[in-house]
């Protein structure tokens, strides 16, 4: 996002907020304190979820950058806030930000991450709020770590209960008034105000709903954005209540939040028993009524449907999003300058709310990798990476594989390697170590693509000669500037925690991926490759077996993956499988995902 004519995306920026260090909007008090927040008793969201509240590194010291402002965030104050943690001596920077993904010589993070690196900075970044759409993840350069969204196995319930059935959401709001006595409802459908088409008032759009025809009543609205803003339309035309319905896209991600009005947020396949309902009677009455948190939440976790999704459309040999954390209904500390809603009738503030977002899943990552810097201070960024990553589960907490927001069984697309496990993450046996001349010759195998009219400045050198100089950000130990070589550079053959290959062959003809591996687990150890083979792909593993002397404390191994199409019509698609090394104590899992298509 680029700051236009003294502003940010075509808005001025307020003077208070541009001079002043102070978070004016939440977002960043709320992050600071998911990573690195001190212990703090009695802490909930209005009234709900209490105990004691801590960061992910409790001990940390922390500090805020401030690079985005009410309208917006700018390309190069970004950029400058990366830069500036680095020479602070940051260790690990927590990135709650991104734009869509675009080739790294026009992404300034991509750039400014590069950088901080090479200085043995740990970099967690999210990996955006586009979901469910396919390719819609960012912050995709591989020297970053990628966070998607899932819930956890906590909920904060909302029951809608019409008759005899009830049917069971989530909010922070109140209960309708008064209390259990039933109230007269109507879908938005049927609300519309004079002039407003019904595609408006069955979303509650602003100004759709006809007071004459709300007033009193519970409304049924459709649409998971602008959840808050739904509520205060309903309130405004005189609502006393919502039921806020997702659309089949959103499925059965619901969302909890404070809203102003008593809400139940339902999913998909619930609402439409609610619909059923409302068609089948004059006169339909029913209330809401919210209960404390429940915790043990099974299954969990599940893909928030908003957590952006894979292919990484710039560099599909590298599997994006990384990993999965909680990032739906996290409760942390806000900086009381705004409502928790975010809406200006909304007068209430409030020490600590709760926020969701990919935003909100980044910081519980980054306090995990601070973790491990303070356990293995000798460990580069790419083996944290590793260890986050090879130590995550695919597991529910019912024993079945992670879902997605439709229930049926998510992929690497959704989770990457898997939901964050961090105490196996502390103990991950290997690590894929990534060292700067392996970033450098993965920016030389890549071949630039047209970046006009996305760079924040007009190109001062040609394009071919910005990849090198960003090749050259990445230098060997002696700290001479790399040139790229003129033998083949693949991708694919990045030393990363995770396989990913495009472009198979569709019969007869091989790809071989090139691997290596250090024994972080201390003393001899064996290890033993297995294989979950992706459909219509066979792959292999040479040698199968790993052994460690035990003699050098970072002994490496290496090892090459071959993928060979078996059946092109199963493999036409994004398959899926899984490759893990273990000696009976560790699993160092690696997801492997393959396709013939040339993308």
């Amino acid at each position: 996002m680029n700051k236009e004519n003294g502003g940010v995306n075509g808005q001025q920026l307020n003077e208070t907020d541009l001079n002043s260090p102070w978070d004016y909007v939440g977002h960043g008090t709320h992050t600071l304190s998911t990573a690195g927040g001190g212990f703090v008793a009695n802490v909930g969201a209005f009234g709900h979820g209490t105990g004691t509240a801590k960061g992910g590194s409790p001990r940390a010291h922390v500090a805020s950058y401030k690079a985005c402002f009410v309208p917006g965030c700018s390309d190069l104050d970004i950029l400058m806030a990366i830069l500036t943690a680095v020479a602070d001596g940051v260790q690990v920077l927590s990135l709650s930000l991104g734009a869509p993904a675009t080739d790294y010589v026009s992404d300034m993070m991509a750039i400014g991450t590069a950088f901080a690196v090479t200085q043995e900075v740990v970099v967690v970044a999210a990996a955006g709020n586009s979901g469910p759409v396919a390719g819609s993840v960012t912050n995709v350069a591989p020297w970053m770590l990628t966070v998607g969204a899932s819930t956890m196995d906590r909920i904060f319930p909302a029951d809608v209960v019409t008759g005899a059935k009830t049917i069971t959401g989530q909010s922070l709001s109140n209960s309708t008034l008064p209390a259990n006595e039933p109230i007269a409802m109507i879908s938005g459908e049927n609300a519309n105000s004079a002039g407003q088409s019904v595609a408006n008032s069955v979303l509650c759009l602003p100004g759709s709903l006809d007071p004459a025809k709300v007033a009193g009543k519970i409304v049924v609205c459709k649409g998971a954005r602008g959840r808050a803003a739904k509520g205060q339309v309903v309130k405004q035309a005189g609502g006393v209540g919502m039921v806020l319905c997702n659309d089949a896209a959103s499925g059965a991600s619901i969302i909890t939040d404070p809203h102003i009005i008593p809400t139940a947020h339902c999913s998909y396949s619930q609402c439409q028993e609610l619909f059923n309902y409302l068609q089948s009677t004059g006169s339909p009455m029913g209330y809401i009524k919210t209960r404390d948190a429940e915790v043990g939440v099974k299954p969990s976790p599940v893909m928030a449907a908003f957590s952006s999704r894979g292919p990484n459309t710039i560099t599909p040999q590298i599997l994006k999003p990384d990993i999965t954390a909680p990032g739906v209904g996290v409760i942390a500390a806000v900086s009381q300058e705004v409502s928790p809603t975010g809406l200006v009738s909304d007068g209430r503030r409030v020490p600590y709310s709760v926020m969701t977002g990919t935003s909100m899943a980044c910081p519980h990552v980054a306090g995990i990798a601070g973790l491990l810097r303070a356990r293995y201070p000798k460990w580069g960024p790419p083996m944290i990476y590793s260890a986050i990553m090879t130590t995550a589960t695919t597991e529910a907490n019912d024993n079945t594989r992670i879902r997605d927001e439709t229930g049926s069984a998510a992929t690497p697309f959704s989770y990457g390697s898997g939901h964050v496990d961090p105490v196996r993450a502390l103990d991950p046996g290997l690590v894929y170590d990534t060292t700067t001349h392996d970033y450098a010759n993965f920016i030389c195998s890549l071949r630039p693509t047209d970046t006009q009219g996305l760079l924040p400045v007009s190109l001062p050198l040609p394009l071919s000669i910005l990849w090198t100089l960003l090749a050259r950000v990445f230098h060997d130990t002696n700290s001479n500037p790399f040139e790229c070589s003129h033998g083949a550079n693949h991708p694919e053959d990045l030393n990363y925690p995770s396989i990913s290959v495009a472009c198979l062959p569709h019969s007869g003809s091989v790809v071989t991926v090139k691997r290596r591996v250090m024994n972080v687990g201390g003393g001899a150890a064996s290890y033993t490759a297995s294989i979950m083979q992706p459909a219509g792909v066979t792959v292999t593993v040479n040698p199968s077996t790993l052994v460690f002397d035990g003699e050098n404390a970072e002994e490496e191994k290496h090892f090459t993956v071959t993928l060979q199409v078996h059946n092109a019509e199963e493999a036409a698609g994004y398959v899926f499988g899984s490759m893990e090394w273990s000696d009976g104590n560790h699993r160092v899992r690696s997801p492997i995902v393959a396709t013939t298509k040339c993308v």
